[in-house]
């Protein structure tokens, strides 16, 4: 049975399109159940129907003609239920409703499960016998296995328009749900970007008429160089491989000479699709038919087609010099926009970001916001090879994306855009006006970077100094450890930009999802591994470079402190504690005229928020890194887009846990700042002024958001709010709670789109 299920599941993931795959998946369970009948129902939640879809063994002539209305029949019964339902004799069952056109009148052997994804239920797959009998157990968790492979291929046909054209009367345009990542609202056309030879990331483009020759010609002369490539590496591997291993190679060049792949690919490329989807498509073809074979062997040669197609479409790329067609109004969308991705678009041009996957705290996110540019993120039902070229609404607030909007749903957004213009100019007047609430509890905000490029733009932004520069980006961009003297270059130009405003440089805070080129960490789980303080103190000649830097970069402006990053015990806290009065030292004897520096600790690691005691006895401030604080708290990973939704830094726990944090410090006059992207969120900033939080540390576009909340919010006020925030058991509930609260004080452009 496994092996069945694993053939049926690689032909749906092989289909064209969902059409393909409803089908092959009635066929293929009709034969490996030995049923009469095998059923696809989907839901139509407009019209509230289950729509017949797909059959083997009821009448052909039904499909796609007739429906159950909700709550009619066995299968509104498994809709409703959620579960499956399992009939010896389904016409005795008070909730039968024989529908006369499907010609199901002799089965009697009911079997259906729902088809779920995310917890809504997208339509019910059903096996109908003639025989009355119960199906067994094994029979139905092999088709509860099917359901749950085929909900993720109905979600991605419902994004991409795909359902809508198999079902009838649905209305224009699709809504996709992430999260949010970047507030704001974006109203362009998608730009798909994808890692290079990645074949299955590669999207439809369409080329016009006039470009297709020159297509041909990128495909051929990749086609030779690929070619030329595989002859160079069997000739390098003669003298260690035997004659009956070269003839790998020999294979390879076979299907590189393949007159049906040429000939598939060139027919598409003149059928109108550029190279590279072209040649996906052909070797997704060529593959299927290897993976449908008996022979095992021979199932083992789709898995070499795949990586010539691999080394084929990085030779494409390498023949494209060209920048993709970035639109006027480009919304970048893919699997994983990364920074070099962002950075690679033209600024005049780039209006928004759209990602599969992340959460709202992860990179991409935070970049979005440091850019000012509205992003969504997580929206793991898009099917993103389909969104080349189309027109979008992202709208960063609720975390919805609109694919081909209606005409309406475009007008309200444009006019919430024009609102929110306003909104943001209003803003940028308050910029040299202090952080002070009505009644006077001053807080300073402070920007984080980690560019030198930044600092213009934090300046700009009224940034009353830096509260966390990540020092580890100058460690990205090189092939080596940058020496003492680089950093201490770099740091200077930071510290000197905004002397005598306060700069606080973290030490390298490397591992998890930061890595260094030269320097590569393999982990199974790298956020609960080696990274942050536990690396350089695992390495002190590292540590104690960079802390020497950083006191030199200090000289003659005395306005820098030391952060330390993912400190999980005590014991850590004071071994590098150890190292910098050892650099100190060093430098004094050197003659340097330095000053000893205030060093302060992040709150990321649970286990530090009980013993805040001790951690504020030696620490000269604390710094609550909300980002992973909430991910540890939480046990989300951040990153994962599947969990995505379940993290959230209004979380009962972690506003609890930053109290715990604030209250100890107090005992000891410790001061407490908030360095991650929840002081940037205009809903969390009334629970940190409540709460006492000394200063905010954000992205330089938050700050005149975060600044209109102060100005206009007593802080008397968000403690009255907090008593209440306190009592509440979800983070749902503070959030919507708080929305309310800033909605009524006037500050609803904050928190939705438009100005008001």
């Amino acid at each position: 049975m496994l092996e069945i299920l694993r053939r049926i599941i690689q032909e749906v993931n092989l289909a064209s399109d969902i059409e393909e795959a409803l089908n092959i998946i009635v066929t293929r369970v009709k034969e490996s159940m030995q049923v009469d009948v095998c059923s696809v129902y989907l839901s139509n939640e407009p019209l509230k129907r289950h729509i017949l879809m797909a059959s083997d063994g009821l009448n052909p002539g039904a499909v796609g003609k007739v429906w159950l209305e909700f709550g009619q029949g066995l299968v509104s019964l498994v809709a409703e239920r959620a579960e499956s339902v399992n009939l010896d004799n389904a016409p005795d069952h008070p909730r039968f409703f024989f529908l006369a056109a499907t010609k199901e009148n002799p089965f009697h052997a009911f079997l259906g499960v729902p088809i779920i994804h995310q917890r809504k239920v997208l339509g019910v797959l059903v096996v109908q016998q003639r025989a009355q009998r119960r199906f067994q157990e094994d029979e139905t968790s092999f088709l509860l296995t099917i359901a749950a492979q085929l909900a993720g291929a109905i979600a991605h046909a419902e994004v991409s328009g795909e359902i809508s054209g198999l079902l009838t009367n649905v209305a224009d345009g699709v809504t996709l749900k992430g999260l949010p990542g970047s507030p704001g609202v974006a109203i362009g056309t998608a730009l798909v970007v994808f890692p290079p030879a990645d074949l299955d990331a590669v999207p439809d483009r369409q080329v016009p008429p006039a470009d297709l020759e020159m297509e041909v010609d990128v495909f051929r002369e990749a086609m030779a160089q690929a070619q030329a490539d595989i002859g160079s590496l069997q000739v390098r591997m003669q003298s260690v491989l035997s004659i009956e291993d070269q003839a790998l190679f020999d294979a390879y060049q076979q299907m590189l000479s393949s007159a049906s792949i040429i000939d598939d690919v060139i027919g598409r490329i003149r059928a109108g699709s550029w190279a590279s989807s072209a040649l996906r498509d052909t070797i997704a073809a060529h593959v299927r038919v290897f993976e449908n074979m008996d022979d095992p062997y021979m199932r083992e040669r789709g898995a070499d087609l795949k990586d010539l197609g691999r080394r084929i479409l990085m030779c494409i790329q390498k023949g494209r010099h060209n920048p993709p067609p970035y639109p006027e109004k480009t919304i970048l969308v893919g699997h994983e926009i990364t920074a070099t991705m962002l950075a690679e678009a033209p600024v005049e041009r780039l209006i928004g970001v759209i990602s599969a996957k992340g959460s709202s705290s992860s990179h991409v996110a935070i970049l979005a916001r440091a850019m000012g540019i509205p992003a969504v993120v997580g929206v793991q039902d898009m099917p993103v090879t389909r969104m080349d070229g189309r027109k979008l609404i992202a709208d960063g607030y609720s975390g919805r994306v609109y694919v081909a909007p209606s005409a309406q749903i475009r007008r309200e957004y444009e006019r919430l855009a024009r609102e929110e213009a306003v909104l943001v100019a209003g803003l940028a007047e308050l910029r040299d006006l202090p952080a002070e609430t009505p009644d006077g509890y001053r807080i300073p905000l402070y920007a984080n970077t980690g560019l030198l490029s930044d600092i213009s733009q934090s300046l700009r932004s009224g940034a009353e100094g830096v509260g966390l520069y990540r020092t580890e980006f100058p460690f990205m961009i090189r092939d080596r450890f940058p020496s003492e003297d680089e950093q201490q270059r770099i740091y200077s130009e930071v510290v000197k930009a905004f002397a005598p405003r306060p700069v606080v440089l973290r030490t390298l805070d490397i591992g998890g999802d930061k890595s260094l080129s030269y320097f590569p960490i393999v982990e199974e789980n790298p956020f609960l591994g080696w990274r942050g303080i536990r690396i350089t103190l695992d390495h002190p000649e590292l540590f104690l470079v960079q802390i020497r830097a950083m006191l030199r970069a200090s000289i003659g402006h005395n306005n820098t402190s030391i952060l330390l990053p993912m400190i999980g015990s005590i014991p850590e806290l004071d071994e590098s504690m150890v190292l910098i009065d050892r650099a100190v030292c060093e430098l004094l004897e050197e003659g340097h005229k330095i000053t000893i520096p205030r060093v302060g600790v992040m709150i990321e690691v649970p286990s530090l928020v009980y013993q805040i005691d001790a951690v504020a006895k030696r620490a000269d401030f604390l710094s609550v890194g909300s980002n992973d604080l909430t991910q540890y708290l939480l046990a989300v990973d951040r990153n994962n887009s599947s969990v995505a939704s379940l993290y959230d830094s209004l979380s009962p726990a972690v506003i609890h846990a930053i109290k715990l944090v604030v209250e100890g410090a107090a005992r000891h006059t410790c001061p407490v700042s908030v360095c991650g992207e929840m002081a940037g969120d205009p809903r969390a900033v009334l629970v940190l002024l409540a709460l006492g939080i000394s200063s905010l540390s954000m992205s330089s576009s938050s700050i005149a958001r975060v600044k209109w909340v102060v100005r206009n919010v007593e802080r008397s006020k968000a403690q009255e709010l907090l008593a209440m925030v306190l009592t509440m058991e979800s983070a749902k509930e503070i959030r919507a709670y708080l929305d309310e609260a800033l909605i009524a004080a006037g500050l609803g452009g904050l928190v939705r789109a438009g100005g008001k």
